[in-house]
């Protein structure tokens, strides 16, 4: 089993922290006035399921040696209006530019979805995560 650490570490001024980690920081904000300083821990979630499975899927794509151009990733989240108000349904969408074989670009998000994207893995059995992509011209 791999153990992974972080920290976090309030500034001192409102609801402004510092993320740390092994290699980098991260401001962190309570959002509200403080959201100029940096995301909010529930920002940074979708953040990390974008950042996962774009991750797999450009990875995966280049293993089969497709001609991706660009790829985004948008995460939406809604999230629930009662405490802990947490997500209720997260919806990723790939915005793809290239001539990329629609078939081998399903392949990888399936293959991103049920067997890499740890982030993911985490959260599916809490969370209904739904994807669909876009291929741009």
């Amino acid at each position: 089993m791999a153990t992974r650490s972080v920290e976090v570490r309030w500034t001192g001024r409102g609801l402004r922290f510092e993320g740390i980690t092994p290699h980098s920081s991260v401001p962190l904000s309570g959002g509200g006035a403080e959201a100029a300083f940096g995301p909010s821990p529930m920002l940074l979630l979708l953040l990390a399921v974008g950042g996962c499975t774009a991750m797999d899927v450009v990875d995966m794509l280049r293993k089969m040696r497709q001609p991706l151009e660009a790829l985004s990733v948008e995460v939406v989240g809604d999230k629930a209006e009662r405490h802990p108000q947490g997500y209720t349904s997260i919806e990723v969408v790939f915005h793809v530019k290239g001539d990329v074989d629609e078939a081998k670009l399903q392949r990888a998000i399936r293959l991103s979805e049920s067997k890499y994207c740890s982030v993911e893995a985490t959260l599916r059995a809490g969370v209904p995560i739904r994807s669909r992509y876009v291929i741009e011209p």
